[in-house]
């Protein structure tokens, strides 16, 4: 049985079913160190504004150690938010096979990765991109020191087609990198909640023939939540609405300029579990985020795992992937509010009918994009 170390910062719903995944193969015995320590599995979210408690059993069905984290200010939000003195022995006593390493941006993750260089097999997990690449001076620095961080790296595991590609930009060759696609729990959010979704659309005020266009996410500037509203009420149809569910720094900004507008709703940040009723009350899903660092975009295999289709701007780095023009839905230029409306109005010429039929297309490609195809490839090459 081969052993397999993981290292990631804290626990979330996009990783610990993976593990629990892995967990269960025969061949495979993993153990994962959460580097954040104590008090990651509930802590403040700065987006969302408030501490954020998921409703999902994140640490059940695999091994675990909340590793001691020393930072006097811990944390993702910076290089020096996780400093683990102990880590490199712990693993050393634990004696894998292989190192899996989410992330290198931090200064534990990096020890890891240059002292367990030629030592043990290190594999990566990251889904950076080169949509937000700008050529300067920093960015020449940038590549010198990325080509040196991934020649410590045995393979990665990329997401997507622009996450191999930043791969080959700093370094990686195709022999090192395999194919594991991005995925959340689309069993979850595929299970039928219509009746639910059903009072929800009653609740805010949506006729059944209405067409909801929904954005689910923190308000922040990156995610570009006005561009999403200026294109909407220059729409001016009676029969579409715009629903705004999350928290976040734009929030009440995002309330002030939509005052008065009736086809306008908002909720508030919605917990794993009401998800799935949320998206399913939708009929488009919208995605306009302008970056930086909008790397994937997990909310769009969300809403494609309830049958919708996507409207996502070209600085998402899943639409590539998962959004087809005009069969699931559409891209638009991030940052251009004219494209945003045209592709918008594309889509609602569609009417409730022809939006239906785009979404069934959206859950048949998301079928390829699963939980267990990435454990299933990730487990393969550990073992093998």
């Amino acid at each position: 049985m081969k052993r397999l170390a993981i290292i990631t910062t804290h626990p979330i719903q996009y990783y610990a079913p993976v593990f629990k995944l892995l967990s269960n193969n025969k061949n495979l015995n993993i153990k994962v160190y959460y580097t954040w320590g104590e008090g990651s599995l509930n802590k403040f979210d700065p987006g969302f504004k408030q501490k954020i408690e998921w409703d999902l059993p994140l640490l059940e069905g695999y091994q675990y150690n909340m590793v001691l984290n020393v930072s006097k200010n811990p944390g993702t939000h910076r290089f020096s938010g996780i400093v683990n003195p102990t880590l490199i022995n712990d693993i050393k006593l634990w004696k894998p096979d292989a190192i899996l390493i989410y992330g290198w941006g931090f200064s534990s993750h990096l020890k890891i990765i240059r002292h367990f260089h030629n030592k043990v097999p290190i594999y990566f997990r990251g889904d950076s991109t080169l949509i937000d690449s700008q050529s300067d001076f920093k960015s020449v620095l940038k590549t010198v020191l990325l080509k040196w961080i991934y020649n410590h790296i045995d393979f990665a595991f990329f997401v997507g087609t622009n996450n191999k590609a930043y791969f080959k930009k700093y370094g990686l060759k195709e022999k090192q990198l395999i194919f594991a696609p991005h995925a959340i729990d689309n069993e979850r959010f595929s299970i039928n909640r219509k009746q639910e979704a059903a009072q929800l659309r009653n609740k805010i005020g949506i006729q059944e023939n209405d067409i909801l266009i929904l954005f689910a996410g923190k308000l922040e500037a990156k995610k570009a939540p006005l561009d999403l509203f200026e294109a909407f009420i220059a729409l001016k149809k009676k029969n579409v609405h715009l629903l705004f569910v999350g928290n976040g720094i734009l929030e009440n900004r995002v309330k002030d300029v939509s005052s008065g507008y009736e086809n306008l709703h908002f909720l508030d940040f919605q917990n794993q579990s009401y998800m799935p009723v949320v998206y399913q009350a939708c009929d488009i899903f919208c995605l306009p985020s302008i970056g930086p660092n909008e790397t994937w975009g997990l909310a769009i295999n969300e809403a494609m795992a309830c049958g919708k289709p996507i409207l996502a701007s070209d600085k998402v780095g899943g639409a590539v992937d998962l959004v087809i023009p005009a069969v699931n839905g559409e891209i638009f230029k991030a940052g251009v509010v004219e494209d945003l409306k045209e592709k918008l109005e594309l889509l609602l010429e569609k009417e409730k009918e022809g939006l239906k039929i785009m979404g069934e297309s959206s859950k048949k490609i998301i079928e390829q994009w699963h939980f267990k195809i990435q454990a299933n490839i990730i487990a393969n090459c550990i073992i093998n």
